[in-house]
């Protein structure tokens, strides 16, 4: 090797450095020079990151492809097998895939010098005892990347040396344990039939034990069974592994392959092997039952179970129809059901995820055969805990049935309903459970009624797994279903209504016929939600909650059939009637109106399945609701007429706003997403009247004392919480117990608080109890002695009982009053859900009227809900409030691009709001709600102007210069100044006085930069508080005002040219007499002042200059250059770099410049003496050329005559930045 180096890489060595060094040097200081970038692959290789591995090895194939004959191969061979045995761990498998690929690509590299190579390198007999590790890991990662080049099974003299050694490697168990023998199998299942007839012999011993003792070698002795059997036979003899007197070592051999995979969490292929081979030798059932259930679950231990959970899965593809229930309905699932309740705690292991992949794979892969898809769902479904399966009701393993297999499990879950057949689950009870002695948790009635809820729930989670176009046909039936059984009873069965035909085996209770009716509700939900995306139709062009009316009204027509649980009065069934009569007539409706139609359709629809469910509240709000549709359709027509009719009558808007309050107010989704699209078309027709009504539930005041609507709790809505809780509650009960008792201690010690702050009538009872007694006769005088004689037996029993009675009525009281507090808790609860609810309505308002004059009576009471929640926003219901209404204030409303453009005769009314709105921002306690008070009259202003800008105005002449700006009113864009600028400049005074103003500088600079005319009004106010009796963070904040103001070309336009110089000079006169103190700042706000008034004179000097004005700046150089000592001991002392910067900023643009730093000179000096013994350091190591950096040839002269004033540094003048810096070649010579 190092010949070929020397010959690739001599010809670029300099002269006499081979005669030096001689060749081996050179080669290898040649291959550095040449090859750095090969060298840093091999780096990279080694890297933790799988990209920057993939991306090394990619790049050196590429590198040795271009030189395949060359000294890089041989040395990228040496350097990999070397890596083979590096001691980081994380690095060995690198380098192993490096040199399979590397092998892959270069097929012409025999494999023999490579195996060679590696025994040589890592010789396990020279090796020492410290090293041995990794040169056994080396030689096993050299065998692995031979085979993972895929080359190894087709040399066959490479192939026994591989085996020999892995043979060798087996014996050291202690390092490697069971890998060298599963890398043997491993290699073993790819090499052909005849290969593996020759090899057999030498790497499996004829002897049983020796198989059973591993479940290596038991694998390779299935993987010679299954691929040349006559050899295993002429071997072996025959053998049958599942005899009596092998099954326990099976058991064995199984649990230590659980325990091997125990981290990786994976299913041993040992295992599957003997599942395959019991299916094929006809004796699944026996491994099935004595193998599995009566020797890995019978001392059970998690490893073992989780195989057996992880068998299960496996065989489900493998397993015909006939053979599913013996997996299904033994003790493996019984003991699977056990883990899904039993395993509940965070950091528990859960199998239910992995199972559900499981049966997915399964249900997705045989969609062909929906017998055995239809069986093993029934099956999963029937693992019960005393009536309650352990599967979540929501499935998703249930959208890969196949359409028979579905209609089979809807119908297998409607006949459990209906006739519960506990015999055919596979019901267990926890351990917990069976120590309970209570016997009403073991009777039928209850494992039917925890069945039945989950069934229904079933029912309806399937639907949302479903596609509403395909699978119309079960949806319908499935909500039938519901509906049926949750307000309607069977009488006799007609073949018209199939629902009729079944009887309950089981009475339905009344507590399940109310989930049933919760669960009919959520479904009406589903549907609603997913045809947002579609529209929600039925295949004959009819809305779902239509097609569930009609089949009401069928079954209320079938009254000898089927009879209502809540019987209709007269009055509810006219509203009913009418309600079919008014959504027939909205059909007919025209074009035009549809889509308003269609949202009144479906608000009667919803209102009238509702009748079931609550018949009187629903019968009042249909008459009205009919009532508002019928004059709303014709108000376009009759509006005047009915106005001058009925003076009295409260418009319909207001009538169904009221309605769409009261619907808001019901703990239902449904209702609120129908409420939300009924107001989205009638917010047009909106009125001031019908609007308070919305903001009068946000208002406290007046929301407190009504009470026209009712806030209703969601508890009968919570259904799935209330069998976990059962459930959770009977496994646990000892914990349970123990928290109970937790709880009352923590109550008796909130009680003792509470009666030691006892009032001082219970005292006075108190003392009274004890003066009647005679206990306190040492408090009048008497001795003890004769106080003690003076009560006796019967006297002591009468002072108990009355004590005692006296201590139970203070006991009442204070749960009298804990009980309020709760009460008027969840009334507090209930009311801000509530206002979330209605705030869907505002929502709805700003976004789809957003030019309507009724949005500007938003503004103030939106502003009161985010101050009140602001203060009060410590629950997650507050902030949730907060969120919203500050979510609709700020991007809904004030960030709208549209805006009321018709305020007509509110002008006055606005800018008296504008006022009251910037006097409520000054007054805020908190600068974040002091921002939305002030962005509500930004928001104002930016209407006013709108208003005044839409009006006509007079065209201009066509000789007008383009370049020319408007001036006075119409500059200010119609904005009435008079009004406005003592609004905010009375707003910047207090600003700039106040102590602890709310209002902030990006307050006023975001109200200047959308009203520059405002702001040229405004700025003498700033500019007087430039300086002044101001307290210099007031000043401070002027300056900073002025300072960003200035620059803006708004700003600007809105001055003629001798204003502007004039307003310029007037700034920079008042920052000249601040800048008289500078440097002698000593507290912190003096600081920012002398900052503030530097950056903005600074802004002065780029004005001036860029715009060229004729200013005298001689009073501010003056002013200047006299602070220039105390700044620059001031800088050194304290260390104000910031401050100093800005005063030689402002000085370069008066011409004076800076001087160079005495630090910078001070390191210069030592530099050069230092410089011998920098360079001696040097040449210590070398850097590559490939890493040298190459000067430019045409610099050369330049860099030559720029040295020559650089030796001279102390006659240079001082530094004047980047720009100057270039010049000084031609300043030089100048001097």
């Amino acid at each position: 090797m190092a010949e070929m180096e020397s010959q690739d890489v001599a010809e670029p060595m300099a002269p006499g450095e081979a005669s030096e060094s001689g060749a081996r040097p050179a080669d290898r200081e040649g291959l550095l020079k040449h090859s750095r970038e090969f060298l840093d692959f091999f780096w990279d290789i080694a890297k933790p990151q799988q990209e920057t591995r993939l991306e090394a090895t990619e790049k050196l194939l590429e590198y040795l492809r271009a030189r395949p004959q060359g000294a890089e191969m041989k040395y990228a061979l040496k350097r990999l097998i070397t890596g083979l045995g590096v001691g980081r761990e994380t690095a060995r498998p690198c380098y192993s895939l490096a040199l399979a690929q590397l092998l892959q690509s270069f097929e012409d590299i025999p494999l023999c010098s490579i195996l060679q190579q590696i025994q040589e390198k890592h010789d396990l007999q020279k090796v020492k005892k410290a090293t041995m590790r990794p040169a056994l890991f080396a030689n096993l990662f050299g065998v692995l990347a031979l085979f993972q080049s895929g080359r190894l099974v087709k040399d066959s003299e490479a192939l026994m040396k591989s085996v020999k050694l892995l043979q060798t490697l087996a014996q050291h168990h202690n390092h490697l344990q069971e890998q060298p023998q599963k890398a043997l199998v491993d290699i073993l299942s790819e090499v052909p039939e005849a290969t593996l007839q020759e090899i057999l012999p030498k790497v499996l011993r004829a002897d049983l034990s020796s198989v059973l003792g591993s479940p290596e070698h038991l694998e390779l002795f299935l993987l010679a069974r299954q691929k040349v059997p006559r050899k295993l036979e002429e071997l072996m003899g025959p053998v049958s592994l599942f005899s009596d007197e092998n099954v326990p070592r099976l058991v064995s051999v199984l649990k230590m392959a659980a325990a091997s995979v125990k981290k990786e969490r994976k299913l041993p292929a040992v295992a599957l092997d003997l599942l395959r081979l019991a299916l094929q030798e006809g004796k699944f059932p026996r491994f099935w039952k004595d193998v599995v259930e009566q020797g890995l679950l019978k001392k059970q231990s998690w490893p073992a179970s989780y195989l057996c959970f992880r068998l299960l899965g496996a065989a489900l593809p493998l397993l015909s129809a006939e053979q599913l229930p013996l997996v299904m309905r033994g003790d493996l699932i019984r003991h699977f059901g056990e883990h899904m309740v039993t395993a509940k705690l965070p950091n528990q292991f859960k199998f239910a995820p992995e199972m559900n992949e499981y049966v997915g794979a399964f249900l997705e892969g045989c969609r062909a055969d929906p017998e055995r898809q239809l069986a093993v769902v029934v099956a999963f479904t029937s693992v019960t805990n005393q009536g309650l399966p352990v599967l979540p009701t929501f499935w998703r393993a249930v959208r890969f049935l196949s359409p028979p297999a579905l209609k089979g499990y809807v119908a297998w879950l409607r006949t459990m309903f209906l006739q519960p057949d506990l015999d055919s689950l596979v019901d267990f009870s926890t351990s917990n459970q069976k120590k309970a002695q209570d016997a009403s948790l073991h009777v039928p009635e209850r494992a039917v009624s925890r069945l039945r809820k989950w069934l229904i729930l079933r029912l309806v989670s399937i639907v949302d797994t479903l596609h509403v176009e395909k699978e119309e046909d079960v949806i319908e039936e499935v909500a039938r279903f519901c509906f049926f059984h949750s307000f309607f009873e069977a009488k006799k069965p007609t073949s018209q209504i199939p629902e009729t035909e079944q009887r309950f085996s089981f009475p339905l209770e009344s507590r399940t016929r109310e989930v049933v009716g919760s669960a009919f509700f959520s479904l009406l939900q589903t549907l609603s939600a997913q045809c947002r995306q579609a529209p929600e139709q039925t295949r004959d062009s009819q809305p779902w909650t239509y097609r569930l009316v009609r089949f009401a009204d069928s079954l209320l027509n079938h009254s000898r059939n089927v009879a209502a649980l809540t019987p209709f009065t007269a009055q509810q069934r006219q509203a009913w009637d009418r309600m079919l009569q008014s959504v027939r007539e909205l059909e007919a409706t025209s074009s035009g109106a549809r889509a308003k139609a269609a949202a009144f359709q479906h608000l009667l629809l919803l209102v009238g399945i509702y009748l079931f469910k609550s018949p009187t509240e629903s019968c009042d709000l249909l008459g009205d609701i009919q009532t508002c549709i019928k004059k709303s359709l014709g108000e376009k027509t009759r509006r005047t007429r009915s106005k001058a009719t009925n003076p009295q009558e409260p418009p319909w808007v207001e009538v169904l706003v009221e309605i769409l309050l009261a619907l808001l107010a019901q703990p239902s989704h449904l209702m609120r997403q129908v409420a939300r699209s009924v107001f989205s078309h009638i917010c047009s027709h909106l009125t001031p009247r019908a609007l308070q009504l919305i903001l009068d539930v946000l208002n406290p005041e007046k929301n407190a004392d009504e009470d026209s609507v009712v806030v209703t709790d969601g508890s009968e809505e919570q259904l799935e919480g209330a069998e976990d809780r059962s459930s959770d509650g009977e496994d646990d009960r000892a914990s349970a117990g123990e928290e109970d008792s937790g709880d009352d201690s923590d109550d008796d010690s909130e009680e003792e608080d509470r009666d030691a702050d006892v009032d001082q009538g219970f005292r006075e009872q108190l003392m009274a109890v004890l003066r009647a007694g005679k206990a306190l006769g040492a408090v009048d005088g008497e001795d003890d002695d004769d106080d003690g004689d003076e009560l006796g037996d019967e006297a002591m029993m009468a002072l108990d009982q009355n004590l005692a009675s006296l201590f139970a009525e203070q006991k009442l009281r204070i749960q009298a009053r804990k009980d309020e507090k709760d009460k008027l808790r969840k009334e507090k609860v209930l009311r801000r859900d509530f206002q979330i609810r209605v705030l869907d309505l505002i929502e709805v308002l700003v976004t789809k009227q957003p030019e309507s004059p009724l949005v500007l009576e938003l503004l103030e009471p939106l502003l009161d809900v985010i101050r009140r929640s602001m203060r009060t926003s410590s629950t997650k219901q507050e902030q949730d409030l907060l969120h919203k209404t500050a979510r609709i204030f700020t991007h809904h409303l004030c960030r709208s691009r549209h805006y009321c453009h018709d305020v007509g005769r509110l002008v006055g009314t606005l800018y008296a709001q504008v006022e009251r709105l910037v006097q409520q921002a000054g007054r805020q306690a908190d600068a974040a709600v002091s921002l939305y008070y002030f962005n509500a009259a930004l928001y104002l202003l930016r209407v006013l102007k709108g208003n005044a800008a839409g009006k006509p105005v007079c065209k201009a002449p066509k000789k007008e210069k383009a370049g020319s700006q408007p001036k006075g009113p119409e500059a200010a864009g119609g904005l009435d100044l008079s009004l406005v600028t003592p609004i905010y400049s009375s707003a910047l005074t207090s600003f700039l006085t106040r102590r602890n103003s709310p209002l902030t500088v990006t307050m006023f600079l975001s109200l200047f930069s959308r009203h520059p005319v405002l702001c040229k009004s405004l700025l003498p106010v700033v500019i007087q508080h430039v300086t002044g009796p101001a307290r210099p963070r007031h000043q401070a904040q002027a300056c900073l005002l002025l300072q960003k103001a200035l620059p803006t070309r708004e700003l600007r336009v809105c001055f003629d040219d001798p204003e502007w110089e004039q307003l310029v000079s007037q700034i920079l006169a008042k920052v000249t007499e601040n800048l008289r103190t500078l440097g002698e700042a000593q507290t912190k706000s003096e600081q920012q002042k002398e900052l503030a008034s530097l950056g903005l004179l600074n802004t002065l000097f780029r004005t001036i200059h860029q715009e060229k004005l004729t200013v005298d700046l001689t009073a501010v150089l003056g002013v200047l250059q006299s602070k220039q000592q105390s700044l620059q001991q001031r800088e050194c002392a304290a260390g104000s770099s910031r401050l100093y910067d800005l005063y030689w900023q402002a000085m370069k643009a008066l011409g004076v410049q800076r001087p160079k730093s005495g630090k910078k000179e001070a390191k210069e000096v030592p530099s050069v003496t230092q410089n011998p013994v920098s360079t001696k350091r040097k040449k210590k190591g070398f850097l590559p050329e490939t890493k040298k950096r190459k000067k430019p040839k045409s610099e050369g002269p330049a860099q030559e005559e720029g040295a020559r004033p650089a030796a001279t540094g102390e006659q240079q003048p001082p530094s004047t930045g980047k720009k100057r810096r270039n010049r000084r070649k031609a300043t030089v010579p100048a001097q």
